[in-house]
């Protein structure tokens, strides 16, 4: 009897290692041992992450509206952009392990081939739901001076909306504790934030930071439109490399109503192409509220009822579908809404409001409308797709 006993407790005792070991193994290594490893691939040397501007991003050209965007720059002094926080920052925002699951990242919605927006009109969650609103763009997310975030405004800064998807119980759903646990178990972070912080200690708050440095080095500025652009003086004028239809399109956009035009250069100011200063805007896509009331739902102003925040234009062909519920497919489709579809919503934008109260109604030609879908195609920056400082860092070996 003695023996079996010291035979049954030696068993029991190999049982309570072997179950202690997959434990560490699995706080250290949020990977199964039959899924494929992910390793991080990083430069040796941080990629530069420094917001190399063109020219015409940074003078005004003397027109009655402003160009140059470093007067809309939300960038804290608290919370400067580091090579090294905005690599930690690009980490986390591709790190499939901050869900709930560990099946989605922040960038399983915000894809780079799309301008960091989603193809879909609304996006999956980490468990198949769907988000409320379409993934809006994240191209030049510094340069709103508002500094708010989200489609209804409701992220004060950068810096506390980054977090918020993470927690969000739809997209990623994580506690805000977990998120701290989660970054924890993975052996690449300790020395990234001790490159980032100076100091390997983990916290959601410096988490934020590394995300909002990465997030807010997302700028376009390699498109058909900044050749043209850096080759005359006024934004105004003919842009040499352009065919004349993509020069009719500016001149259309940029050009005031009783002129013509269609003042869309009034919403979309600056060259990134942003709404400087008003906020959230309604543009008339429905006469009446629907349970959707936009940026009144955080602030609730009456002038931001069903309003919602306007984002930058630049690569808004390659972030389809539109609008803040993805309605329209087509770029197309979105200049024939301002053309002759805007709806007499009671807090319709006063820039889309005629004299007499009703929508504005620009009545343009086809080809008028194809002018300016042919424009805003040229604020297009391909490389965007490519550029490695933005991309996923992780890499499946098998």
């Amino acid at each position: 009897m003695t023996t079996i006993l010291y035979i049954f407790n030696n068993l029991l005792i190999i049982i309570a290692l072997i179950i202690s070991l997959n434990g560490c193994a699995h706080n250290t290594n949020s990977i199964d041992a039959d899924e494929s490893l992910t390793a991080l691939n990083l430069p040796e040397t941080p990629f530069d992450y420094s917001t190399d501007l063109p020219d015409h991003f940074l003078t005004n050209d003397g027109g009655p509206l402003p160009t140059r965007i470093t007067d809309h720059d939300n960038l804290p002094s608290s919370n400067p952009i580091t090579d090294e926080g905005a690599t930690l920052g690009r980490v986390l925002f591709y790190d499939v392990n901050l869900s709930l699951n560990r099946t989605i990242s922040c960038g399983s919605c915000h894809n780079s081939a799309n301008a960091f927006s989603d193809e879909k009109i609304l996006s999956k969650g980490f468990d198949g739901g769907e988000t409320r609103r379409h993934s809006m763009s994240l191209l030049f997310a510094r340069y709103y001076d508002r500094g708010r975030f989200f489609w209804d405004e409701r992220a004060e800064t950068l810096e506390d909306q980054v977090l918020m998807p993470i927690q969000d119980e739809v997209e990623m759903g994580l506690t805000y504790d977990q998120i701290k646990e989660r970054i924890e178990e993975q052996i690449y972070y300790s020395d990234l934030f001790q490159s980032a912080f100076g100091s390997s200690e983990i916290t959601q708050e410096k988490a934020a930071d590394a995300l909002a440095q990465f997030v807010r080095s997302m700028v376009a500025v390699n498109a058909k439109y900044d050749e043209g652009r850096s080759q005359v003086n006024r934004i105004g004028q003919n842009f040499s490399n352009f065919t004349d239809e993509e020069n009719l399109g500016k001149q259309l956009f940029i050009r005031p109503i009783i002129n013509g035009g269609g003042a869309c250069f009034g919403c979309h100011t600056t060259e990134a192409f942003i709404n400087p200063s008003p906020g959230a805007t309604n543009n008339g896509l429905d006469a009446v509220s629907g349970d959707d009331l936009g940026t009144f739902e955080a602030i609730p102003d009456n002038r931001f009822e069903a309003a919602f925040k306007v984002p930058s234009l630049r690569n808004i062909a390659e972030s389809a579908p539109y609008m803040h519920d993805g309605r329209f497919e087509l770029l197309k489709e979105v200049v024939e809404h301002y053309n002759t579809g805007i709806q007499p919503h009671p807090n319709l934008a006063p820039a889309l409001t005629a004299d007499d109260g009703s929508p504005v109604r620009l009545n343009m030609t086809d080809s008028e409308v194809d002018a300016i879908v042919a424009f805003l195609e040229t604020l297009t920056d391909e490389t965007i797709k490519t550029d490695e400082r933005w991309s996923n860092p992780f890499e499946v070996i098998e």
